[in-house]
């Protein structure tokens, strides 16, 4: 029993560590986030501003085209393999880059369709999709999340987001073009990818070892696609509002919009930090018993709905004088939408959370299942309430969708229905949240 304890401390110790770092990432993330964000959106003004993020939020929906749905394959498979991790991390990096390609041509091929006179939007959207080629680097960051060791992961992205905040402070600084602002973005993924590179080969790893297998392609694939139709689901119900409420109402009102989103889509960071750090005791507590796995479930749920109303209910006070704050007088309806917004954060949790158990119990076609009724859903939604709330009409649908996806459709399906009632005894938060040490 001792040994027990002693071995549970240390996977907890190992826990905190890891997601301490993760937490420290996300901290200078969001100070340079509000001041670089502020910045350029004063500097940009609500109508250059909408154009840009109406082109981040296009090319966000063919991201998952460029992941095809592997990452948490792949940190499950090193976990349960790791004599296997050169194979794996090659043949998924190989993936990935076609993914990238793919991604590439059909937004820049669908913009040129969809907006055919739209020549600056066009560039944007190519601009902007070259980024995603770098982000097959991502393997060597799965890899550390699968080892518990996300610090490694958290200097390459601290490092390459501050560099890259430091250039859009100097374009705003020259008084550069729109364009120059989208390849800025890029700079950031590929410092990213350069500095994944070189901390794996600090590690006494080689990149150069990694080799492709057809047959473990083919595996993965398999396994995979509903998780990316999955993935794909989700980005349509996160970003298209964003695209939505440029298309109907314009550049400018897309502008305030999307001030308000990354304030709100800033603290997501806290579920997903905690669960990447979680999860490889989860599925190993899987492993020991029943009643240890859906406890720690239990616990993990508990846990990241008490910190979702730590952060919705003060932002929701303090949504419209901060949007002045930050971003000026010019973005203050945002506050209103920032109020109604910051809400998803619990529900993002929730189904966050929940992605650990679909995995680990095979269930990725019922994750795919809520995900499309989710966004088919936020796009009704979002066709009603643009044309009579713009903005706000917008922020509802988004929490109504995750609502629905994170939460209320696992009552609908009796193999979900017990995970259902983990989360709705998630809101009795102060029972059951701090409990993780005991286990």
């Amino acid at each position: 029993m001792s040994l027990y304890i002693l071995k549970s401390n240390q996977q907890l110790k190992k826990i905190v560590s890891n997601t301490g770092w993760i937490f420290a990432e996300r901290g200078l993330r969001i100070g340079l986030t509000l001041l670089v964000s502020g910045l350029m959106a004063r500097y940009l003004g609500t109508e250059q501003f909408g154009q840009l993020n109406y082109a981040l939020a296009f090319v966000a929906l063919f991201s998952v085209i460029s992941s095809l749905g592997l990452d948490s394959l792949l940190v499950r498979d090193v976990v349960q393999s790791p004599s296997s991790k050169d194979e794996l991390l090659g043949t998924v990096f190989n993936l990935k880059v076609i993914g990238s390609l793919a991604a590439i041509l059909l937004s820049f091929l669908t913009i040129r369709l969809l907006q055919p006179e739209e020549d600056l939007l066009h560039w944007l959207v190519l601009i902007s999709a070259v980024g995603l080629v770098f982000r097959a680097f991502d393997v060597i960051d799965l890899f550390f999340q699968s080892q518990v060791a996300s610090k490694f992961g958290v200097i390459a992205k601290s490092i390459s987001f501050a560099l890259s905040s430091l250039i859009k402070l100097g374009l705003i600084f020259f008084s550069a073009s729109l364009l120059a602002f989208a390849w800025a973005g890029i700079t950031e993924f590929a410092i990213y990818a350069i500095c994944l590179v070189i901390l794996y080969q600090s590690n006494h790893l080689q990149v150069l070892r990694w080799h492709w297998n057809p047959k473990r392609a083919f595996q993965l694939l398999s396994q995979s696609w509903p998780l990316m139709l999955s993935g794909m689901s989700v980005l349509i119900y996160m970003k298209i509002d964003q695209v939505m409420l440029g298309a109907m109402v314009g550049s400018e009102a897309l502008g305030i919009y999307s001030a308000i989103v990354p304030l709100s889509e800033v603290w997501y960071f806290i579920p997903v930090a905690i669960v990447i750090s979680a999860t490889p005791y989860i599925i190993k507590a899987r492993e020991t018993s029943e009643s240890l796995y859906y406890q720690r479930l239990q616990q993990l749920f508990s846990l990241l709905t008490a910190l979702s109303f730590f952060v919705a209910i003060p932002m929701t006070f303090l949504s419209e004088p901060l949007i002045v704050l930050i971003y000026g007088q010019s973005y203050k309806a945002g506050g209103v939408m920032l109020a109604i917004h910051i809400w998803a954060c619990i529900f993002v949790s929730l189904g966050v959370s929940q992605g650990i158990w679909d995995v680990n119990e095979g269930l990725t076609g019922l994750r795919l299942q809520r995900t499309l009724i989710a966004a088919i859903l936020n796009i009704g939604l979002n066709l009603a309430l643009i044309p009579l709330y713009a903005g706000s009409g917008a922020a509802t649908s988004t929490v109504i969708s995750y609502a629905a996806s994170g939460y209320i459709l696992n009552i609908m399906n009796k193999k979900t229905r017990r995970i259902f009632f983990l989360q709705t005894n998630s809101f009795l938060f102060f029972r059951g949240c701090f409990r993780w040490v005991k286990v």
